[in-house]
């Protein structure tokens, strides 16, 4: 019988492993699933903690539940992949030998890179850090918001944007929107990541009076003056600084010197197999594929490696290929939000901004456990 390893129970993890768990035979495959917690998170749900007081219980489920019944769950951490040995070391001493393994570990944020960012940002990129920005507006009464990344790439490229979106939107309906000026400081030429939509973007914030600076790469935080410097030579001032936090590849590949300088792991952005290793796959937020890091992403990639892995193990040609499809909702506040659909051939056309993406983000949201984790859509 084949063993089959992924770490990671994230959105792309579980898909993987529940197709797996779907299409292989039970005599075909022992198919093991890796994860430290135990415990799945919706992450695009973090801005709706930090901006609507949605309960962060509401973004946690159990691994377990979503898992199909021959899914093995290991709950634990990877600290070392054998990739010659084909083997997975964990921390309290287990290896699991594999003849497939997916990597889909996501990214891990690095906050540490940059000094004084602990003592003076913000940010909505985990539930922790979402619940201290919540309490952080609370308390905010006026002067200059200012939100930004710390340096690229990061999960979820369009969150920056549509978060001074949401600021503006949370500031009015808090009756303070005229004592606080929102700044949004962009590393690209441009406020959007998406070039064909930025247009749209643009028109939002001049509508609602957000200022923009284009070409600022963040070099440094002063924490005590209260001001954000870059590379290019810009210092602006803040009362309360919103950074996505530094991130990197999954610690387990930088540690097993599979990754690059960013600790991402080389992965063939069509077969999503790792490029030194045929029997490793990878997905998501971990790897250096060309697309934005997002479940978004991992959804759609999540099917191609399943695939992939049945043809391995009968014996027949792996011909999924993946199309670099991703599709994804903005929300940019006063119930109106945009829809993205793109690959690797076809850039996004430029969507209207209305109620009905709006409500499609929000559908997303409540379906997402019934829907996506399964591998049914």
């Amino acid at each position: 019988m084949k063993k089959i390893v992924i770490l990671g129970g994230g959105v792309g993890g579980t898909i993987v492993a529940n197709l797996l768990a779907k299409r292989l035979r039970p005599d075909e495959a022992e198919i093991t699933l890796v994860d430290k917690t135990g415990k799945h998170v919706y992450q695009p749900g973090f801005v709706y903690v930090a901006f609507e007081h949605q309960r962060p219980g509401k973004l946690v489920r159990a691994e377990r539940k979503l898992l199909k019944k021959r899914v093995k769950l290991v709950v634990g951490e990877a600290v070392k992949i054998d990739a010659d040995g084909k083997s997975v070391h964990l921390a309290d001493g287990t290896i699991l030998e594999y003849d497939r393994l997916v990597v889909a570990l996501g990214a891990r944020l690095t906050p540490d890179e940059l000094p004084g960012y602990k003592e003076a940002a913000h940010h909505f990129y985990s539930l922790e850090g979402a619940v201290k920005l919540r309490q952080a507006l609370e308390d905010f009464q006026g002067g200059r918001v200012v939100v930004t990344v710390a340096s690229v790439p990061y999960k979820c490229p369009p969150a920056p944007s549509e978060a001074a979106c949401q600021l503006d939107y949370y500031f009015t309906r808090k009756g303070i929107r005229d004592k606080v000026d929102i700044h949004f400081l962009s590393p690209l030429s441009r406020v959007f990541p998406l070039e064909p939509v930025n247009p749209v973007v643009e028109q939002v914030f001049a509508k609602h009076n957000i200022r923009s600076t284009i070409f600022f790469n963040v070099e440094s935080i002063d924490a005590e003056r209260k001001t954000v410097s870059s590379i290019e030579g810009e210092t602006i001032p803040y009362d309360l600084l919103i950074m996505v936090p530094p991130h990197r590849g999954a610690k387990v590949v930088e540690d097993s010197g599979l990754g690059d300088r960013g600790g991402w792991l080389p992965t063939d952005k069509f077969s999503l197999r790792t490029k030194a290793h045929e029997d490793i796959f990878a997905l998501g937020d971990c790897t250096d594929v060309p697309v934005s890091k997002s479940g978004a992403a991992a959804h759609f990639q999540a099917k191609v490696i399943a695939e992939s892995i049945v043809a391995d193990l009968r014996g027949l040609p792996a011909t999924a290929k993946y199309d670099g499809h991703v599709m994804c909702y903005c929300d940019a506040g006063y119930h109106k939000g945009i829809s993205m659909s793109f690959d690797y051939e076809h850039p996004p056309v430029p969507p209207p901004l209305g109620l009905k993406d709006w409500m499609g983000k929000r559908f997303l949201n409540r379906v997402y456990w019934i829907m996506v984790p399964t591998g049914r859509v």
